[in-house]
């Protein structure tokens, strides 16, 4: 789905990114793990559009995606959540969801006054769209509570959702179990296997929580000083001397 090759990032002289190489399967969930400071959110944020290489090439399913920024992406099918929530606060958990597809003839000025009938069928579209959503991740009864007033778990459960109104195909999510209780983080875990099992979501996980990583990821690649140190199956990793050093502080 996503193959990363020599992808370099400099800040100030000093190398975030350094030479990072791995691809990420289609219908995966690919676990990307390391120390603070490993390079992990510089490469996500140049895999997603937000930031472009020094060098290197991303590419998407073969296309080359290098340098194309966010929102066009989007219009591809790839996302990328962050670690804290960016929701609109003073609108509506449907009204989040409603607003995401892309293309929506109200957008505009003209087509709004003089398409009206086109418009609220997008509209009924959108709203029964997402309130398949709100079903599928059993959010329903806060369907019209304002998204400032969710708890941090059921702001990452309507991050989840926000990608669904979409055609997204890969999906990087960043530290998604952050702040979640225990309890929203099994069920977020379950969302995520489900989009992946029933709607063929690719995903690219950046998480801390290795309970999480070892519950969904497979492969999962652990990166270091803005390289790629190991990858492979989380059971294995383990051992890897490299790897405790790095990572575990051994």
């Amino acid at each position: 789905m996503i193959a990363v090759q020599d992808i370099v990032k400099t800040f100030g002289g000093v190398a975030a990114v350094n030479g990072c190489t791995f691809s990420i399967q289609e219908g995966s969930i690919t676990g990307l793990i390391g120390p603070n400071g490993a390079g992990k959110t510089t490469l996500f944020n140049i895999m997603a559009g937000f930031l472009s290489p020094d060098s290197g090439r991303v590419s998407l399913q073969g296309e080359d995606i290098t340098g194309v920024p966010a929102y066009k992406l989007f219009h591809k099918g790839l996302l990328r959540t962050f670690q804290i929530p960016h929701e609109f606060d003073r609108m509506t958990v449907l009204e989040n969801l409603m607003v995401v597809p892309p293309q929506q003839t109200g957008e505009k000025v003209l087509p709004s006054l003089f398409r009206w009938g086109k418009v609220c069928r997008q509209e009924q579209e959108n709203r029964q769209k997402a309130e398949e959503v709100l079903d599928f991740l059993q959010i329903a009864h806060l369907t019209h509570e304002l998204a400032g007033n969710l708890s941090g778990g059921q702001k990452k459960l309507l991050e989840l959702g926000r990608t669904m109104m979409t055609e997204a195909r890969m999906v990087l999510l960043d530290e998604p179990g952050a702040g979640v209780n225990r309890t929203l983080l099994g069920k977020l875990s379950e969302d995520i296997r489900r989009l992946n099992t029933d709607l063929g979501y690719t995903f690219c996980i950046i998480e801390h929580d290795m309970d999480l990583i070892m519950e969904l990821c497979h492969p999962v690649v652990v990166m270091a000083q803005g390289r790629v140190l190991a990858q492979g199956a989380m059971e294995d990793l383990k051992g890897n001397k490299e790897v405790q050093e790095a990572y575990l502080g051994v």
